[in-house]
């Protein structure tokens, strides 16, 4: 059976201790996977300096280099995995047989994943905010006339990683360029892209002892984020409430990313449809950045009518079916919990879920043995319903009808926004909302990037502090 390893410091480390993950349609065991538990993490992460002084001897632009390098590797090359080699088919198949992404959606996020590291220098440019990088190598420089000094604030990050989509593994590969030793837990059915991208950054020539990779359990990511100086937890709300006040970690959890139309566009609510569509499906709305909600002034139930009925047509296809846009869930038990959920908030009255009269069937199906959720729009006649701002791992969304004038303050928290309006005053209450997190105004979906613009917090930031600085020549004798 195909083995993954644990990697220390770049060393691969097969451990007594094995898990194996099934294949998430037929239930059969398809990958082992060594497990390290908290000693050993805690033993090897006594020494973090060791990988921080290797980068530290590199410049910023040559770890761009071998950035740009890893994407080419990471998207084409025939990789190592532990004793194995993987191909990039491989590597699609693997991706799919545990998380049951299909394979048109495996490729999109490798791809996604390549063009990340493809433009390295542009995303760090963007986090630095222009910074010129041998300020970084120095530790001290001079920009515009004024003085800047900037230093690390840890010896690594560490990194708990999801199984809901590959995709968001282009959020910590920026941190190898800005000098970061990487401490990577990966997800439990989602071990194969951060495993990938190590081997990717080594074939480029990436020093190996800058990367470990954990496969482990809850008090194995706990002893990571405990031990590492600086951290990324991707996790739903109850997994994140321990951390929410330790500004050592940066929390990424759901996103209740929206679709917003002003007054001035509302009565063109048809021309923009298919930005809504996108952002709700793209990815089996898998994503933080998938629009769950779609909140407007007016027409809130022919909006939901039309996109219940555009979504109805979507279906369960074959993994290797190019037309596939739904995931099964490999824990059948989690799609039914789901379907639970939303259906006893629907009891509660208020709202209702208008795609069930255009599918013809229920929400959770079964099909060639695999658990789906089709997908679903619920109109809420109220913004307090407790459907109006949820989110959940397939394509689900909210249409609620709210005055203009309350936006966005009665949004909450949202990752993206999607402001459809030239509304200037409207424009501005967005602009300077901290609830926002990234805002596209104009018809753009929700999951559209730009790799120069920071996600859910800024990884330089995050990594990096600046300190006052000053100096003269010294004078001798």
């Amino acid at each position: 059976m195909l083995h993954i390893p644990i990697l220390r410091k770049g060393k691969a480390y097969r451990s007594l201790d094995v898990v194996r993950v099934p294949h998430h349609c037929t239930k059969e065991p398809f990958v082992e996977v060594s497990q390290a538990n908290v000693g050993l993490i805690r033993r090897d992460l006594r020494d973090q300096e060791s990988p921080r002084a290797i980068l530290a001897g590199l410049a910023c632009d040559e770890l761009i280099r071998i950035s740009e390098r890893a994407a080419e590797h990471f998207a084409s090359a025939t990789l190592p995995l532990g004793d194995a080699l993987q191909s990039p088919q491989d590597y699609v198949e693997q991706v799919s047989a545990t998380t049951g992404l299909p394979y048109v959606l495996a490729r999109k996020n490798m791809q996604k994943i390549r063009t990340a590291l493809g433009q390295t220098r542009a995303v760090v440019n963007g986090l630095t905010r222009g910074v010129d990088l041998r300020i970084l190598d120095a530790g001290f420089g001079e920009a515009n006339g004024q003085a800047l000094s900037f230093f690390l604030r840890a010896a690594s990050l560490g990194v708990v990683l999801p199984s809901n989509s590959p995709g968001v593994h282009s959020l910590w590969v920026p941190a190898i360029a800005l000098k970061m030793p990487l401490v990577l837990k990966p997800g439990s059915a989602e071990l194969w892209t951060p495993y990938r991208i190590i081997q990717a950054f080594l074939r480029a020539g990436c020093p190996a002892e800058v990367f470990s990779y954990y496969p482990t359990d809850h008090a194995g990511a706990g002893e990571i984020l405990r031990q590492c100086g600086r951290g990324m937890l991707f996790g739903d709300v109850s997994s994140l409430r321990p951390w929410e006040n330790d500004p050592r970690i940066e929390l990424h959890g759901p996103g209740f990313s929206k679709v917003v139309l002003g007054e001035d566009a509302i009565a063109d609510w048809e021309n923009y449809l298919e930005v809504m569509v996108a952002s709700i499906l793209e990815n089996a709305g898998r994503s933080c950045i998938n629009g769950s909600g779609v909140w407007v002034p007016r027409h809130g139930k022919r909006i939901a009518e039309a996109l219940a009925a555009r979504l109805a047509r979507v279906a369960p296809r074959a993994c290797d079916d190019e037309q596939a846009q739904l995931a099964p869930f490999a824990d059948a038990d989690v799609a039914r919990r789901i379907s639970e959920m939303i259906d006893f908030d629907l009891e509660q009255g208020g709202a209702r879920d208008v795609t069930s009269a255009h599918r013809g069937s229920g929400r959770l199906v079964e099909w060639q043995g695999c658990a789906y959720l089709l997908p679903t729009i619920v109109h809420c006649d109220t913004p307090d319903h407790p459907l109006a701002n949820r989110e959940f791992l397939f394509p689900f969304a909210s249409v609620v009808e709210v005055p203009e004038d309350r936006i966005p303050e009665i949004l909450g928290p949202s990752l993206v926004v999607t402001a459809i309006t030239s509304n200037p005053r409207l424009i501005a209450r967005l602009t300077s909302s901290p609830l926002i997190f990234r805002l596209n105004l104009g018809p753009i979906s929700t999951n559209q990037v730009r790799w120069d613009q920071p996600h859910e917090g800024n990884l330089f930031d995050h990594l990096y502090g600046r300190r006052a600085f000053q100096s003269v020549a010294a004078v001798s004798g």
